[in-house]
């Protein structure tokens, strides 16, 4: 093909696909306080907010980091994929699975986690997302995977679950209950459906205490985060543990897994950072990055290209100073029938 027939075909592929992304970008940036949306407005999108980041951010995310949409704590010479695998397995351990247990993961993604886990303890673990392509690959991926016997996908809100009281043995949930718009209401869910005397735990996206509200740098941070990953409002630790004790549970312990992390968990996206398990770190890759800004800016890229690489460097800047984390964690029990 001629030079010039491929740009024309080019052009006619960003016309068609230009459309639609750019309505989808500034739908889901008018919703963040950087960009001149309100909170309250953002609160009540909040549904449109979480399935447009995870439509853009799947196909991507599967690609670039795998079947798991998480980070992890590090050990030195530990790989990225094998502390993927460490951090689900310590969530299962601290659960005690056992054989034949029935499990709920809430906020699943594509169900990496969920395989991992069920091959881990030997358990039944169902899927909740509200993502329609989460759900459908991820049926896919467990059919591939041979665990779609025993691990299935429920396509449905976590705010409104459907499924009779007291159904699981233990639930939880990985960096995935920071996009409910009502921490609270989502816990009394989990807590609703958790039969009594089990337990629930979660990694959760979080302020730190060293979180300034008056610091002007880690509000735009804050902003970028919420904005690039869908969260109608980034909360403090303390908001989950409240939340969690509002919603009737006992927290057996809690702690930010990522101040004990020999690699820091954004090490992956970090520019200085040359590793081919990295994710938009190596040479080529910033290369490539430099060219989505200039095929953005004449045209060739859809808008929103950039703003996802905003997404990740303020990713890494609330890791480097340590006002946010991704792997708050908590355990927490739903009391004994009386």
């Amino acid at each position: 093909m001629s030079k010039a027939g491929s740009m024309d075909l080019a052009s006619g592929l960003v016309a068609r696909l230009k459309s639609p992304v750019i309505s989808s970008v500034e739908t889901h940036e008018q919703y963040h306080v950087l960009h001149g949306g309100e909170e309250e407005e953002r609160k009540a999108n909040h549904t449109d907010i979480v399935n447009e980041y995870y439509d853009r951010a799947n196909k991507f995310y599967e690609v670039e980091w795998g079947e798991s949409f998480h980070f992890a704590s590090r050990w030195n010479g530990e790989s990225l994929r094998e502390s993927i695998k460490r951090h689900e397995h310590f969530i299962a351990l601290q659960l005690g699975l056992k054989p034949g247990d029935k499990v709920l993961d809430v906020g699943c993604g594509i169900g990496g986690p969920l395989r991992e886990i069920a091959r881990f303890s030997s358990t039944s673990v169902t899927g909740l997302s509200n993502n329609e392509y989460q759900v459908t690959r991820g049926k896919e991926l467990n059919r591939i995977a041979g665990v779609d016997k025993t691990c299935n996908f429920v396509k449905a809100d976590f705010m409104k679950m459907p499924f009779p009281d007291s159904s699981f043995d233990a639930v939880y949930a990985i960096e995935a209950t920071c996009h409910a718009i009502d921490v609270y209401g989502c816990y009394k869910e989990i807590y609703r459906v958790l039969k009594p005397g089990q337990c629930f735990a979660a990694y959760e996206w979080c302020r730190t205490d060293s979180f300034d509200p008056s610091n002007q740098e880690h509000q735009n941070i804050k902003a970028k985060i919420e904005r690039g990953g869908g969260i109608p409002d980034m909360r403090s630790t303390r908001q989950f543990l409240e939340a969690l004790k509002q919603a009737g549970f006992e927290v057996i312990w809690e702690k930010d897994l990522a101040v004990d992390s020999p690699v820091p968990w954004y090490l992956p996206l970090a520019k200085n950072h040359d590793s081919l398990n990295s994710l938009c770190l190596t040479a080529i890759e910033r290369f490539t990055k430099n060219m989505v800004k200039a095929l953005e800016f004449v045209g060739f890229a859809p808008r929103g290209s950039q703003k996802d690489e905003d997404f990740l460097e303020a990713l890494v800047e609330c890791g480097r100073n340590e006002i946010i984390t991704p792997m708050y964690f908590f355990m927490a029990r739903k009391p004994p029938s009386q």
